[in-house]
């Protein structure tokens, strides 16, 4: 915010905010575009504040702006054309900032706005490491509450900027907008592409006075005491300029201020949320992290990944003569050996450590597990085409990427165990998850890759044997600057060196390394290769059980009576309203990413035949799920962890049954209403009658006595119980003898009867005749089922 001299009023911004109301978006613009054409610096910086909040929203969240989130081409087109070419770099708003630079005004930011480490730091006069924040804490005046950042107008935009894609997280969003397609995204993009570029040099800012330049900022005297910690890095420029002897010769030494200055404000804003000593605090179960990075942060995040990568691999090559590297290379050139080991590296590693550690396991982690691999993959964004082969082969790693992994062998190691951790707790049938394993172990599975990151490890596992005479030289650990484009072959103490400054300066000296080719994670890798297999046979016999449903279906499905309803059991899955194609591409990623699996981990065949077999094992004879793991108890099963895993995975399953009194069960769709009631009245009725003639005649040893407990029984309802897990009192019921015409409200039953009459009526066979008929049949029927099957019936043993 400004400070207070800043905020008087004046008829300038009065009429602005009056237009703001009653005028329409691209006229206001337009307006405006004007005001900062006419009108002298002077009367402009009184309504830079405002205008820059009412863009990007206060820092509050309270006031949205323009809502440049959620403003797209596709629904807003007018809306979204202005408001890029208005926001351009080369347009009006950013013609208002260099205006200003010129004039060298200031702007105070609020330094409770700022990440939690950097204010924390600031508030107990600790100067954070990062140069942005150098000289530029100031104390409030007189009355006025907490810290400031004086920041010159270019800082002040990037600021709001960048912070308001953490700010506006309440601001009103649609179920239809992508954030690749939003406005800011495509400024982010625009932004990066304009001051870090990968061809040429930066563009020069539009200056009304011909043939000026726009000052790059001037040091200030610190106007609050702070004590330094760590070795804070000083600005390229500054280095720059110490080193030539000319600053005018080159005026890209001008410019480069710019680059710098965008890089940090977007890692401070989007991934300094956590210092490493923050971090582990948050480890702690009574600590709660205060800041929850949504998925379109990391989408944003992901771009920038993207770009630097691509900005660092269009470093021009070195030249032969190491002596003349430091009087030819640019102040560019010179940023980009330096931008990712030095201003993104360490935040980045924590900030992912953070998204593996605390995101839901839901198929949103997508997002960050993409972000994670562009991280690992810069060749990916190398300017050299890969040579065309008719064979679609998967392209080798080159060689001279080896320091960038040892560089960044956290990365690589640390963040792959996390992910392990994480798929070991996913079900792997959804295919949305399937697909982040197949990613992961795609990328991991690249020709020489595996090779160089154990390589990596090796060289860290190597003792510290420094020759005495090497002690005084300064190795380039990631933190100051290290280069992984250099040509230069170090020795392997250096190298060695290099890695362990890499993993001590983001863990910490008493780190216990976890190396990803040990029998510890190789461990992990063998559960997720059989959690694969385990998922692939669920997949298969989902797979199985929609195909049987769907060949099971009867004529009469027209009733609405399906198989499954008979019995009132359930045994689907959420793959079943998925498809048959999902299912299909759940297989092929399960059976893709385990053999890329065996690749990296040299995997033997014997192995995984071992974890097949045992799959198989969780089917029986008739490719059924067995129950989930269970103990008996005096209240029934009850599920063991083991138990709950299966479920929740979707590795076995109960049945789903009704098991209480089937007269008593809901009516069905395929049953008519006032049929059951009238049935179950009549049924009631009888039973009331002759229940005691029907338990003498079933309690009867002769041939009567069988035939009558056959029909006036239940003895399929104690083999239910039996596999279900219901308490045991519900198994002691006594289910006497009684009659059921449930099954005359069936359109199935009332259908095969008409068809039965009908037919009868073709050959001259009255309804009585018929009846007689079916009576007679039906007799014989349960005659023959009482000779045969009454013997071996449930209910008798």
């Amino acid at each position: 915010m400004a400070g207070p001299h800043l905020q008087q009023p004046s008829f300038l911004l009065a009429t602005l905010k009056a237009d703001c109301v009653n005028k329409p978006f691209a006229q206001r613009c337009h307006d405006l575009e004007t005001v900062i054409e006419e009108l002298p610096a002077k009367e402009l910086h009184g309504i830079f504040p405002w205008l820059v909040e009412s863009i990007f929203g206060s820092l509050d969240g309270i006031i949205v702006g323009w809502n440049l989130r959620c403003l797209q081409g596709r629904t807003n087109p007018n809306e979204y054309s202005v408001a890029l070419d208005f926001l351009d770099p080369s347009g009006p708003m950013m013609k208002l900032v260099y205006k200003l630079q010129a004039e060298e005004y200031r702007y105070d930011f609020p330094v409770s706005y700022l990440p939690g480490p950097v204010k924390a730091s600031i508030q107990e006069q600790v100067l954070p490491e990062c140069s942005l924040y150098h000289n530029k804490v100031q104390f409030p005046s007189s009355g006025g509450l907490g810290l400031n950042l004086a920041l010159n107008p270019f800082e002040y935009y990037m600021f709001y900027f960048a912070i308001s894609l953490i700010t506006q997280k309440n601001s009103p969003v649609t179920h239809h907008v992508s954030p690749s397609n939003s406005a800011y995204f495509i400024l982010v993009d625009t932004y990066l592409k304009c001051f870090l570029p990968t061809e040429g040099s930066v563009l020069p800012p539009p200056s009304s006075n011909p043939g000026g330049a726009i000052p790059s900022p001037t040091p200030r005297s610190p106007a609050v005491p702070f004590s330094s910690y760590g070795m804070h890095h000083t600005s390229l420029l500054k280095r720059h300029i110490a080193h030539q002897p000319s600053v005018n010769a080159d005026p890209a030494s001008q410019e480069i201020w710019r680059s710098e200055t965008l890089l940090q404000i977007f890692v401070e804003m989007w991934l300094h949320h956590y210092s490493l000593e923050m971090y582990q605090k948050m480890q702690s179960p009574h600590v709660k992290e205060s800041f929850k990075p949504t998925e379109e942060h990391v989408l944003v995040v992901r771009l920038l990944v993207k770009h630097l990568h691509a900005f660092s691999n269009s470093l021009k090559p070195e030249p032969l003569s190491p002596s003349a590297h430091s009087h030819t290379a640019s102040p560019l050139e010179e940023f980009k050996r330096v931008v990712i080991p030095r201003f993104v590296q360490e935040k980045l590693y924590i900030f992912l450590q953070h998204c593996f550690g605390h995101w839901p396991l839901d198929a949103s982690f997508r997002a960050v597990l993409e972000m994670w691999l562009s991280y690992l993959q810069p060749w990916r964004y190398a300017p050299e085409k890969p040579p065309q082969s008719t064979e679609p082969l998967p392209r080798s790693v080159s060689d001279k990427w080896a320091a960038f992994i040892q560089e960044n062998l956290l990365m690589y190691t640390k963040l792959f165990v996390g992910f392990l951790n994480r798929a070991l707790r996913t079900d792997l049938v959804s295919p949305k998850n399937a697909l982040m394993v197949f990613r992961v172990a795609k990328v991991f599975a690249q020709p020489n890759l595996a090779e160089m990151i154990l390589k990596g490890e090796q060289l860290f596992l190597e003792p510290d044997l420094v020759i005495p005479h090497r002690q005084h030289r300064l190795f380039m650990s990631p933190t100051l600057g290290g280069s992984f484009l250099s040509s230069r072959s170090p020795a392997v103490t250096d190298a060695s060196f290099k890695v362990k400054s890499h993993v001590y300066s983001l863990e910490g000296q008493d780190f216990q390394y976890k190396q990803m080719f040990g029998a510890e994670v190789r461990n992990l890798v063998l559960k997720l290769a059989q959690l694969i297999c385990q998922a692939q046979q669920t997949a298969k016999s989902i797979s199985d059980h929609s195909a049987e449903t769907m060949a099971s279906q009867s004529f009469f499905s027209w009733f609405r009576f399906t198989p499954s309803e008979v019995n009132g059991s359930y045994t689907g899955n959420d793959l079943d309203e998925i498809g048959q194609d999902s299912i299909k591409k759940t297989d092929e990623y399960l059976e893709k990413a385990l053999e890329y699996l065996c690749q990296i981990f040299k995997l033997s065949e014997a192995q995984l035949t071992q974890m097949m077999m045992k799959c198989g094992t969780a089917q029986d004879e008739n490719g059924k799920k067995q129950l989930p793991d269970c103990i008996a108890s005096e209240n029934g099963l009850i599920l063991t962890p083991l138990g709950r895993y299966q479920i929740i995975n979707g590795l076995r399953r109960f049945e789903l049954q009704y098991q209480g009194d089937t007269e008593l069960q809901p009516i069905r769709s395929y049953e008519n209403a006032a049929l059951v009631r009238l049935l179950f009245r009549l049924s009631s009725l009888l039973n009331h009658r002759f229940a005691d003639q029907m338990e003498m005649l079933c309690s009867r040893d002769d041939f009567v006595g069988r035939l009558c407990r056959y029909h006036l029984t239940n003895p399929q309802l104690l083999q239910k119980i039996r596999y279900s897990p219901v308490v045991r009192d519900r198994t002691s019921h006594n289910w006497g003898p009684r009659i059921s015409l449930r099954f005359l409200a069936s359109y199935r039953t009332l259908s095969s009867l008409l068809m039965i009459y009908f037919l009868a009526s073709w050959f001259y066979v009255g309804p009585v005749g018929c009846t007689f008929i079916i009576l007679t049949g039906y007799f014989l029927y349960a005659v023959i089922m009482t000779f045969f099957f009454e013997g071996w019936k449930p209910h008798e043993h």
